[in-house]
């Protein structure tokens, strides 16, 4: 059951708003848990079960990224404006605005993992540990292994797929529904979505602009600015304690989370059995559990 918000409110970011929802006291003096939604350009809500961390004593804050959600839209701004740099400026003022950037852990699910490795490279003094939930160490990998797990679907849903993306309909319905065999496969195998999962997919449907420019038109058709992305090389340089966390099902297949346990110096690695891209919706509990006790160990 996800907990109701104990405050809710914005931050100033530039000219613009940064929405965030906090369960629990900030006051408590334990170390609260910063969730980073993926997408990029997704929204809170899907990973709202994860506020239930609150219910031991930890506060939780979620918030949603520039261009999503209850924040500011800028549907006017182009692939240029929305940078990897401008979302760990965001996180980097709302942990200032917050006054907790002393002492907080992180958890950054798919792309919101991927942003919290590059918070996490530049060593800020007040992270405790990190948790990278389903995420990817380069979208080349990502492109390669998404590639495999198409070539495992009934050839009508791949020729679907194939057919397209080579015409540039992606918003057909025939492609569409290929897409969806997809996610039900390898982004979340709870069919139907629980409720919080279906208002981050309306929440993207009604302003796709981040996710259009940074991803493509779905998790697998990467053309975006992203889509050169790699932290490879760099995540030695994480010096906190740090979870990886995916499922076997997951569309972050283990190729693509091994850069992260080969070179990161403090690291461990839970894959989750019966789940894909949601562990956290797919075995709730579990989840709940691993990353509990994980955080606990590390409290500031």
């Amino acid at each position: 059951m996800i907990p109701d918000a104990t405050s809710e409110g914005t931050v100033a970011f530039g000219d613009w708003k940064t929405w965030y929802r906090i369960s629990g006291d900030l006051s408590s003096g334990v170390t609260p848990l910063v969730v980073v939604h993926g997408g990029p350009g997704c929204t809170h809500d899907y990973v709202l079960s994860i506020a239930a961390l609150s219910q031991s004593g930890r506060p939780v804050i979620h918030y949603d990224q520039l261009g999503a959600g209850n924040s500011t839209h800028l549907r006017e701004k182009g692939p240029d404006f929305w940078t990897v740099q401008l979302f760990l400026d965001e996180l980097d003022n709302l942990l200032e605005r917050l006054a907790i950037k002393d002492n907080y852990h992180l958890l950054g699910q798919s792309w919101g993992g991927m942003l919290g490795a590059e918070h996490a490279i530049r060593q800020p003094q007040g992270l405790r540990s990190l948790v990278i939930s389903n995420s990817p160490a380069s979208m080349e990998l990502w492109v390669a292994e998404a590639k495999k797990l198409r070539a495992a679907m009934p050839e009508a849903q791949r020729d679907a797929l194939d057919r397209h993306e080579a015409a540039g309909t992606t918003d057909d319905p025939e492609y569409l529904a290929a897409t969806a065999a997809f996610y039900a496969r390898h982004v979340c195998r709870v069919v139907p979505n629980p409720p919080e999962v279906l208002r981050t997919e309306e929440h993207l449907l009604n302003d796709p602009t981040v996710y259009h420019a940074m991803n493509g038109p779905n998790e697998f058709f990467v053309i975006g600015t992203l889509r050169d992305w790699t932290v490879v090389d760099e995540v030695h340089r994480i010096s906190v304690p740090t979870l990886l966390a995916s499922g076997r099902y997951d569309e972050a297949t283990p190729a693509t989370v091994q850069p992260y346990f080969d070179a990161i110096p403090d690291v461990r690695w839970e894959i989750f059995e019966e789940s894909s891209h949601m562990p956290f919706v797919e075995e709730s509990q579990r989840y709940l559990e691993v990353v509990g006790a994980f955080l606990a160990q590390f409290d500031g």
